[in-house]
């Protein structure tokens, strides 16, 4: 099996602001500050991704070089600046007009505090991040420019963990800008919230959702070998716990098996065309057992966006959201809002959905077994429960 979690490789740049003014060693001195910042972030382990230390920037012109640079690195997924001194903002409009990765601006100061016995006008100079911060914010602001700003000192973990939630959005904004969606068969019909125009999608987020029909997963599902079924029904009772009727010997043993051919076959459909998120649909079942239940939770467990009746959106976003969180505690799912609990101290949301809930949020391990399902019209299928 591919593993769709590859962000090992991916990371964050950190650049510094400053301008020629200040002459060689000023400079010189802001490098080394923007090195011990890097090498700090890095040392801390909080954030999710390396932070890889730029070269100081002093002039429009390296301003959107760097730009350049980062938009066509693959495995830079987001901007750490810092204005260490006054970087005059018209350097930077060409720039941040032209980056497509996330930015973080980080309002810090290399000094906590003011050395009072010693403080002259290099000093100033040189740390006037309240000074060069509030430039940056401001052409920030007339660009009308997404960005994250943190405020407080490097070595405060409040900050790294500011930073670290920010990395996680920006590596859900990079898997959002890769990610490709199979849709097998269609919407539920006459429903209107799972419509959407695609083109837009691809265009805003970079989604690139695609159509099969149902006859494609089946012919995955018929070509799997007994061995790798065999295989896989071993492993779901290595990993989980199995209801003694689907065990082998069981009497219901057959419909495990069903639920993992349509696992290997589900998956095979998916790493072929490079898919991360997908559909399915009760509507469109001709040629298969059992609505995909088991399939689903395990592919999910995985990492794969899913969403029932065609919703595409909504996979997609289960898709973000699980790289979003991937290697915090906890889990991520699909699932539908269906009840309201109106105690006016206490109101809820019963979440739910037919089968395809995924184990990840369970809080103890998950146990298969086998029930009826009222609509899809097919066997009846097996399912994690948790």
């Amino acid at each position: 099996m591919s593993d769709i979690n590859k962000f090992k490789n991916l990371e964050i740049w950190f650049v510094t602001g400053s301008q020629h003014l200040y002459g060689p060693e000023a400079l010189k001195k802001v490098d080394e500050h923007s090195k011990a910042v890097v090498k700090a972030l890095n040392a801390a382990g909080t954030l999710p991704h390396k932070v890889v230390f730029k070269p100081v920037l002093k002039s429009s012109a390296e301003i959107t070089q760097f730009a350049i640079d980062a938009n066509s690195e693959k495995n830079c997924i987001g901007i750490i600046a810092w204005m260490h001194t006054f970087s005059p903002a018209k350097m930077w409009i060409e720039g941040l007009q032209i980056l497509r990765k996330p930015l973080a601006d980080l309002h810090t100061q290399f000094n906590r505090d003011i050395p009072w016995d010693a403080i002259d006008m290099d000093f100033m100079n040189l740390n006037q991040t309240a000074h060069g911060g509030r430039e940056f914010g401001h052409i920030g602001a007339r660009l009308r420019l997404p960005r994250k700003v943190v405020v407080g000192h490097w070595q405060d973990p409040e900050v790294h963990e500011r930073l670290a939630a920010w990395a996680c959005a920006a590596r859900g904004w990079h898997v959002s800008r890769n990610l490709k969606l199979a849709r097998i068969g269609d919407n539920m019909r006459h429903v209107s919230v799972t419509e959407g125009d695609k083109v837009s999608a691809q265009i805003r987020f970079g989604w690139e959702v695609n159509t099969f029909g149902i006859g494609d997963l089946v012919a995955k599902i018929n070509a799997q070998p007994k061995a790798k079924i065999d295989k896989l029904c071993a492993l779901y009772e290595e990993k989980y716990r199995v209801a003694p009727e689907l065990k082998k010997g069981g009497a219901r043993h057959e419909s495990l098996r069903d639920s993992a051919a349509i696992e290997l076959g589900l998956r095979a459909l998916l790493e072929e065309g490079g898919f991360t998120a997908f559909t399915t649909t009760f509507e469109d079942l001709h040629g298969m057992k059992q609505l995909p239940g088991l399939a689903v939770q395990r592919l999910m467990e995985d990492g794969y966006g899913f969403a029932g009746e065609g919703d595409w959106k909504t996979a997609a976003l289960v898709r973000i959201m699980k790289a979003m969180a991937h290697g915090l505690a906890g889990g991520t799912s699909f699932m539908e809002d269906y009840t309201y609990h109106l105690d006016p101290k206490n109101p809820l949301i019963l979440g739910a959905h037919m089968l395809e809930i995924c184990p990840s949020i369970a809080s103890e391990v998950p146990k298969i077994e086998i029930h009826p399902l009222g609509i899809g019209g097919k066997e009846d299928p097996c399912r994690m429960v948790f």
